[in-house]
């Protein structure tokens, strides 16, 4: 059985029922967001499912130069807190650098390690001096194995509120596969562990100057990892993916999500 996470009142791990992490990829404006926020939040008041808000402030490993990043830290803090402040809900960001996991550990309850980062030993060490929850997401080049050596590094300051969540792997040139099996691998270690839908089916730089996906394959794979038996799913979303200023192409229509989370909570009652 894998430890308890507690933020704020949301639950990972343990015999806990299944918890949702979701909103949009980055913040495109503070209307917006907390439009988003709002149904998503009435969503899981609805539907008793456990919620974290997430969204980007910046998305710093962006395809190109030229592609939409976000509002920046000291805006897109601003706008974090408001919505964890308006609708009681714990939230979660990515960081960057050393300096922003200082920033916002102040503000938000999870700060989330872009799967690029997680063998930069500094960076790790200092996520976990933060003393905030952490989300590890799993490269795309590493081993579910390979993430042991990331929980001792974060666990060598003493923190051991940690989540970890497959992305999916590399498979060829722009493509992903979700390998079910990593799930329970990393289960093994005894932490919280996430399956992140949408990114699972992200074509990184797929489009050129841009990652495309296929965002129908998303709502596919949350229901194949909630029957393996995960902790919690990662799912971001759009009212209009097709317009979405970041990775469009693999969210999920906010109006489905209902119908969706309905589903995968069935599914969590039954695996």
């Amino acid at each position: 059985m894998t430890k308890t996470v507690n933020v704020k009142g949301v639950k990972f791990g343990g015999k806990n029922p299944l918890a949702m992490i979701a909103g949009p990829c980055v913040i495109e404006s503070r209307e917006d967001c907390m439009a988003i926020a709002d149904k998503l939040v009435k969503l899981s008041k609805k539907q008793n499912i456990p919620l974290v808000f997430k969204a980007s402030y910046d998305k710093a490993n962006r395809t190109s130069i030229n592609s939409y990043r976000g509002p920046g830290i000291e805006k897109g803090l601003e706008i974090l807190a408001e919505i964890k402040e308006k609708y009681n809900v714990p939230v979660l960001t990515d960081v960057h650098s050393v300096e922003e996991i200082k920033i916002a550990s102040k503000v938000v309850d999870i700060i989330q390690l872009p799967a690029f980062m997680i063998r930069q030993t500094d960076f790790v060490v200092a996520a976990g001096e933060s003393g905030a929850v952490v989300n590890v997401k799993k490269a795309q080049f590493a081993a579910p194995w390979d993430m042991e050596n990331v929980i001792k590094k974060i666990e060598s300051t003493g923190n051991k509120k940690i989540m970890l969540t497959e992305r999916g792997a590399s498979f060829g040139y722009n493509t992903l596969v979700a390998d079910m099996r990593s799930l329970i691998i990393m289960r093994e270690f005894g932490y919280p562990v996430i399956f992140d839908a949408t990114h699972s089916v992200q074509s990184p730089g797929g489009q050129g100057d841009t990652s495309g996906g296929d965002g129908r394959f998303a709502p596919y794979l949350a229901k194949a990892a909630t029957a393996v038996g995960v902790d919690g799913l990662f799912i971001e979303t759009h009212p209009d993916p097709s317009k979405a200023l970041s990775d469009g192409p693999n969210m999920i229509p906010l109006k489905d999500m209902g119908k969706l989370w309905k589903k995968l909570d069935a599914i969590d009652q039954v695996k």
